[in-house]
């Protein structure tokens, strides 16, 4: 049985290269072609065979050994020829077009990045401090007590235990990260990733300190002094420098914030830095006028009720308010007054408020009676003359 050679094909035409172009400028065609016909850009059926023939065609050139096997006539991927398609032996599939740039520029995952450090800065921290409204307005001094991580007086927050020290990873060499090589239709790919015996620090530690398990720091319960300062509100934070958790390895501390929150008054209401309050006054006393005696937060004041005083009036108490806290003066205190009406009456206050309203000319009708005042308004609103 007869059988037909093979012609070889044409890898420089592929390309689109002189047969004397150095690697250079076989690199630079493949490029431009690989970016033109990949299928990732370019969906086209006949791209996709097309790109196939570039990348067996740079397989091919860019082989040096290869190479000349094209230049003495043969076809080194054909059957027979000493390739072995395209890729070359072990070659994956084909990797996206992202892969091709960065095997031309320079993956990301290919640079190193070097051992990531074992001593970090801590977290912060969050406390809620409950005050009663003397406190906030004035300040005080408070007790509080947190629970963080502080650093482990075993080892120092070296993590190792007594008379041992962090070893250099094999795994790794100390670099943090090892490299994985992948043979594309490009040649190798390199990317790294940390290395999962040491977790990226490129050392490690061969006896863990006994108390804290080679962390650098345990949890405590702390007692500090916080001082609140004269004015602050509900909601409030308050910042303790590096008071707060501290990092792994011994790592610097963060902070701690202490967050204000307000308890409710019995007597006033607290808007920004004026207070409200309501007093009950009688019905006489609003008509006659009188004194009355109001306990401040921090003093006792007397205020003026005049009389004809209505119900819903406010009396301004300045500057008997809460502190200001960033300058100087404070707010204002605010005395709603509610005018108290008697609900029940003896036979002689009925006779004397009666006897009051008429000399006032004013009607008081009698709710056994008819043809009084309500039943007039009754007849106005039914439409009777």
């Amino acid at each position: 049985m007869r059988t037909r050679n093979a012609v070889a094909k044409d890898y420089y035409g592929i390309l689109g290269v002189n047969r004397d172009a150095s690697d250079d400028e076989i690199k630079r065609a493949y490029r431009k072609l690989a970016r033109q016909y990949h299928p990732d850009v370019n969906p086209d059926p006949e791209a996709h065979e097309k790109f196939k023939d570039i990348n067996a065609a740079y397989e091919v050139l860019s082989d040096d050994q290869k190479r000349q096997i094209v230049d003495l006539g043969g076809d080194p991927l054909a059957p027979g020829g000493g390739g072995a398609g395209p890729g070359g032996p072990g070659a994956g599939p084909f990797v996206g077009f992202q892969d091709i740039m960065d095997a031309f520029f320079g993956a990301a995952g290919g640079a190193s990045r070097g051992p990531r450090p074992r001593t970090r800065p801590g977290s912060d921290a969050i406390l809620r401090l409950e005050l009663d409204l003397n406190e906030t307005a004035f300040g005080v001094e408070a007790p509080i007590t947190v629970d963080t991580a502080v650093v482990c007086t075993t080892c120092s927050g070296a993590g190792t235990a007594a008379g041992t020290h962090l070893a250099t990873c094999e795994a790794c060499g100390g670099r943090g990260e090892v490299q994985s090589i992948q043979r594309t239709f490009l040649g190798q790919v390199v990317s790294s990733r940390p290395c999962t015996v040491c977790q990226g620090y490129g050392t490690v530690i061969p006896s863990p300190c006994p108390t804290c398990a080679g962390d650098g720091r345990v949890r405590t319960r702390r007692s500090l002094t916080v001082k609140i300062p004269a004015g602050v509100e509900d909601g409030m934070r308050i910042r303790l420098a590096q008071q707060g958790e501290v990092g792994p390895g011994g790592g610097t501390a963060g902070d701690l914030y202490v967050e204000i929150h307000e308890r409710p008054h019995d007597v006033y209401s607290r808007k920004g830095d004026d207070l409200h309050c309501r007093v009950t006054v009688p019905m006489t006393a609003a008509a006659l006028g009188t004194r009355l005696t109001i306990k401040t937060l921090d003093s006792e004041e007397p205020v003026d009720v005049k009389p004809g005083t209505q119900p819903g009036a406010t009396l301004r108490l300045r500057a008997r308010g809460v502190p200001h806290l960033r300058g100087t003066g404070r707010g204002d205190l605010y005395v709603h007054l509610d005018v108290r009406t008697p609900t029940k009456l003896d036979a002689d206050q009925e006779r004397i408020l009666r006897d009051f309203a008429k000399t006032r000319g004013e009607e008081v009708a009698e709710l056994s009676k008819q043809g009084g005042f309500f039943s007039r308004m009754r007849d106005a609103f039914n439409g009777h003359a």
